[in-house]
Formats: C-alpha cells, structure tokens, sequence
C-alpha cells in the first residue's frame, strides 16, 4: 500500500532511502546512456542491465557462449561513462519485460529507467495523477534534482486528489532540504487519458519522474503508461516503483 498524501513527518530532514536506479539497455543493439544523463544519476546507487532478447528457439546457454564477450565489454564502456562505480548484470532472454521486473523487485529497485538521447537535464516534470510511493519519489527526486528545478504537477480525476499529492509531494521535497525556491506546483483537471496530457507536455521539460501504472484495460491494450511516454517523448523517464512488500499472497 503506497501513502500518496500522507503529510511527512516533522523534523524528518534526511533522505530515508539512498536512491536505487536500474537502466536496463539493450546491451547488442548499441543502446547506452548519454553522458549528461550519468552525470544527473550519478548521485544515486546505479544497476545497469544489459539484455539480450533472445528468439524463442536459442538457449540462454547458446546464447552466452556466443554473445558474453561482446557484452561484456559493451557494458563495462556503458559503466565507465559514470563517475561513480557502478553494479553491471548481463541477461540473455526470452521475455524483456519479465526480466527488468525480476531484476527490479530483486534489487529493490527505487525506479527504473527509460533511457532516451536528451540533453543537459535542468527542468524535471514530476507528474503525479495515482498514488505513489511518496517517500521513494522525494528521495529519488531530492537526491538526483538538488541542483535543479522540479514541476510537481498534479492530473485532477476522478478518485485522486492531485491538489493533496501535490501538496505532499511539496512538503516532503523540502523536508528533505530539497529549496523550495526550485519547485513549481501545479494542477490541472483532465478529461480521458491523463497520459496523452503528459506527452504534450513533455517537449518543455529534459526528464521525467513518474509512478507506476495502475492495471486498467486502457494498459492491457495500450501498454504500460511509462511505456507510452518513453516512447512519445525524447525525455529520459523515471518510473518510480511501488516498495516491494516481500508479501506473496
């Protein structure tokens, strides 16, 4: 259960959680990470995932003995544009999506990346339109925006209440040391799918700071809403995950 508007705590000034970014690329298909984009995730712990999507028909064992080295050395060049060390995991598969989300849950991933080109990164949209893991977006927001500037920009629907998120979302930033000189809120009631008001937006800003998809039908034929984003817009998107319970029930 993720606490989307409830108030932060008093006196609570330090990042709870050191913020853990996974970016998977597709580690044979020449994907990699922009240099101005290590620099903004520096601060946080990094996982690079290079995958290889595999045809049904070949075994990851076939697939190692052929194309390991090759990784290898693709992502130790992916690693060495951070400054920070960085942990590397190479996965030969069949399912993409399927195993970023087993990588993620078993790091405990804070968000996940969607690597896009983009550039020097100043102005970041946070979009908050369901509930979220509040604590994990301010300490992934407070650690990698510090120096920059933030849009908390609440999506009015029926069901949430994007003023109150907002407004959280605000007042745990600053409980963190985040300047609030540096933040920008706003709300806006949309009608329909918040996603396409996402997208329009998305040209003013150099990255994006979301939360996960809720199941709906609209994702089921659709896609995932991050998905949709990452692939509308040339920003870098964040997809803040929901805390892993350890529940399996």
């Amino acid at each position: 259960m993720t606490d989307d508007v409830t108030p932060a705590d008093e006196g609570d000034l330090s990042i709870r959680e050191p913020p853990k970014v996974l970016i998977p690329l597709a580690v044979l298909e020449g994907e990699t990470v922009p240099k101005t984009l290590a620099t903004f995730l520096d601060p946080a712990d990094i996982v690079v995932l290079g995958y290889h999507v595999l045809p049904d028909q070949t075994s990851t064992e076939q697939a190692s003995m052929q194309f390991e080295e090759r990784a290898q050395e693709t992502i130790a060049d992916v690693a060495a544009v951070f400054e920070e060390a960085v942990e590397t995991r190479i996965v030969f598969t069949h399912d993409r999506d399927q195993t970023v989300e087993r990588v993620a849950a078993d790091i405990d991933a804070t968000a996940v990346l969607h690597s896009n080109p983009g550039g020097s990164i100043d102005d970041v949209l946070v979009p908050l339109r369901n509930a979220i893991d509040a604590d994990r977006l301010a300490d992934l927001v407070a650690t990698l925006v510090a120096e920059h500037h933030v849009t908390l920009w609440g999506l009015q629907q029926d069901g949430f209440d994007a003023a109150a998120a907002v407004a959280d979302a605000s007042e745990r930033l600053t409980d963190r040391g985040f300047s609030a000189d540096r933040i920008t809120t706003e709300t806006t009631t949309v009608e329909g799918d918040p996603i396409r008001a996402i997208v329009a937006r998305s040209a003013e800003f150099d990255a994006i700071v979301m939360g996960e998809s809720e199941e709906s039908l609209r994702s089921v034929f659709l896609g995932e809403d991050e998905d949709r984003v990452a692939e509308a817009t040339v920003a870098p998107v964040l997809v803040v995950r929901d805390r892993d319970t350890g529940d399996d029930s």
